[in-house]
Formats: structure tokens, sequence, C-alpha cells
């Protein structure tokens, strides 16, 4: 018998090795080969032109984000929140209440961790939380912030819609109002955007519109931009900046990412869940591309500096973009900041990386258009 060139470690080590070589060489055969099975039926699919059609298909979470966030990315959807329907308005009372006092240990705490206080107010006849920091830098000591919670116009009322006013107080170091607007059912629009220009009449009293800036996510980020609007119809003094994040600019399913982010975005998750039966509630009969209600469809002629905040999985991704384009067709002033793998308003994740990140960036373009 001949004697074998190589070592008998070396041919063990191969038996040993060639099962899972071949496990491995079929898999790869196996996945070009459902590849070649998706891509012709794809381009079957769209051999014409028209809307596109898409495989079925599972999203994995990123690991390009911090492991905070990916746990966020990974959470399951919030039911019922996203897909609340209410029968009658003593059960959206019941749901909006449930959900408010269950986070309030964790805002208390939050408010605790960050070094924030939290101060009961009335402004304008509105009430309010004054926010801050323990210590406010010598730079912030003359600047105020005025803070629209989100929620859909239905939900977190009174302190439970303080969280972003907290964040701000604490990453950015400013003096926050937070108001508390009036919501349906029990008042439907304009409640809501008469306490909001109540509340920034009040603030003007208080300091120089040079030195303050509105700013809010989701609803707050829409009710940002409609208290501008407001106000220049108004003739008030505009603010000096404002920081709309991911705003409900249009009430109305009008964009690319209503669709394309459909189901993947695990906040929101679709327009057709609490969204459409919320933006019906809060219009009371009114047309929802009223610019009051979705501000999209106003002019954005002589608007404030503006940063927006978004993310690639965020409903309200388009909602953001068309917003930015739009300031900036009228030679606005506006920062577009979008985050990898975030859904809607999750750079409000405390103590993620990414939240001191995005909190960081509108810090720093408030710094620069606010006067001291």
């Amino acid at each position: 018998m001949k004697a074998s060139r190589y070592p008998a470690f070396l041919v063990v080590t191969a038996m040993l090795a060639w099962p899972a070589l071949a496990q491995q060489a079929a898999r790869s055969t196996n996945v070009e080969t459902d590849f070649a099975a998706i891509e012709a039926a794809q381009n079957a699919a769209n051999a014409q032109a028209g809307p596109r059609t898409v495989p079925e298909r599972s999203i994995p979470v990123p690991d390009t984000v911090s492991l905070q966030l990916q746990s966020a990315i990974a959470a399951p959807y919030r039911v019922p929140a996203w897909d609340a329907n209410p029968k009658s308005a003593a059960e959206w009372k019941e749901l909006v209440n449930k959900l408010a006092d269950a986070g309030a240990p964790a805002r208390a705490a939050l408010r605790e961790r960050l070094g924030v206080t939290m101060q009961p107010a009335v402004l304008g006849g509105v009430k309010a939380f004054i926010l801050q920091p323990k210590e406010v830098p010598a730079e912030n000591s003359n600047r105020l912030l005025v803070h629209v919670h989100g929620g859909g116009y239905v939900y977190n009322p009174g302190e439970a819609g303080t969280q972003e006013g907290t964040l701000m107080a604490a990453y950015g170091g400013f003096k926050v109002i937070s108001f508390d607007y009036r919501m349906p059912p029990d008042y439907p629009y304009p409640a809501a955007m008469d306490d909001a220009i109540a509340v920034w009449k009040a603030a003007l009293q208080m300091q120089k519109p040079e030195t303050m800036a509105i700013f809010g996510t989701s609803t707050g980020g829409g009710m940002t931009l409609a208290m501008v609007l407001r106000a220049k119809q108004e003739g008030l003094p505009l603010p000096a900046a404002i920081a709309p994040g991911t705003p409900w600019s249009d009430l109305t399913e009008t964009g690319d990412t209503y669709k394309t982010n459909e189901w993947l975005d695990n906040v929101l998750v679709s327009y057709n869940g609490y969204l459409t039966r919320a933006a019906r509630l809060y219009a009371n009969g009114h047309d929802l591309k009223d610019p009051q209600l979705s501000p999209i469809y106003g002019d954005f002629r002589g608007f404030p500096p503006t940063i927006l905040t978004s993310g690639t999985r965020d409903l309200f991704l388009s909602n953001t973009v068309r917003t930015h384009r739009k300031l900036r067709q009228v030679g606005v002033e506006a920062a577009l900041e979008v985050f990898e793998g975030i859904s809607h308003g999750q750079y409000l994740v405390p103590e993620a990386p990414e939240t001191k990140e995005a909190f960081a960036e509108i810090t720093r373009f408030l710094d620069a258009h606010l006067g001291r």
C-alpha cells in the first residue's frame, strides 16, 4: 500500500471538517437557488411601470446601532397603543389615563437620574410644567424653550407629556416649558392650538423671542410648525429657531414611507391603526388639509431656522423629508437628521447613545441661533 503524503492528523482533520463544509456549501446553494427564484418572480411582477411589488420578508434588527437601541427596535408592537379603537369618549379617556399612569414611575425615575426638576405652572391659562437641570449653564441662563408633547392629539395628558422636555433639559441644559394642551374627545380642534398660542404669548412676556425656541416630536412637531404659522397670521414675534422631530405635518395618508415603513415601524406601525381615528377625532369635521391641522399645506416663507429629526424605519420619515424640502424650497435654513434603524420617535429612548447624539445635534443647532 502506498503511504499517504499527508500526516495522519491532517487527514483526520479534513475528514472531520468535510460534513460542515458540505453543509455550508449546501446552504450557499440553497440561498442562491432561493434568490434565483425570488429574482425571477420579482422581475415578472415588476415588468411593467406602476406600483412596486416586493416579496414577503423578515427584516433583522440592525447591528449598526447601540445595544439599547437594538432592544427598542426588536421590541414588539405596543398593543393597544398603536391600534387602539375606543368606541366612546369614556373608553378613550380610560385608555389614555391607563397608559399615562403606567409610565409615571419611569418618568419620575428618569428626572431623578438625570438631575431634572419639575414644577407645575399655569401660563396663559394653560397648565404647564417647568423643567430644568439643577444647574442651568451660564450661556442658557436667559434662554427658554417651549415644548409641545406628542401623542397623536389624544395620548400623554398632564405629566405624561413631559419626557421629551426632561431629556432636553438634561442633555441640552435648558429651562423648558412643557404645556398640557387640551385634547379630544372633550376638546377637539382648535382647542390644542388655542392653548399653544396662549402659551407662546405668555412665554413672550418671560423672555425675548430671539432667546427662545419651540420643539416637539410627532404631534408636537406638527403643532410646532402650526404654531409658527399661527404666530405669523396673528403678527406675533417668532422664535429664533424650532426643532420639530418627525412631525405629523400631514394628517392625511400622504407620503412614501406611510407604505414603505408600514409594519416595519414598531411604534406607529400603520396609519390604519389609531392614527386615522385620532386624526378624525381631533379634526372634528374640519378639512384634514387645513394648514393648522396639516401644516405641510401652509406657507413656510419666513420660518425660523429649523432642525428636523427622524429615522430610517419611521412611518413619518416622508412627513419629515417633505417638511424639510418645503422649508428649503422657500429659502429657510433647515437641517435634517436621520438616524439608522429608528422607528417613530425612538431617539427619545432614555440614555441610548443615539438619544444623546440627537439632543446634542439639536442643542448645537439651537445654540447657534438663540441669542444670550
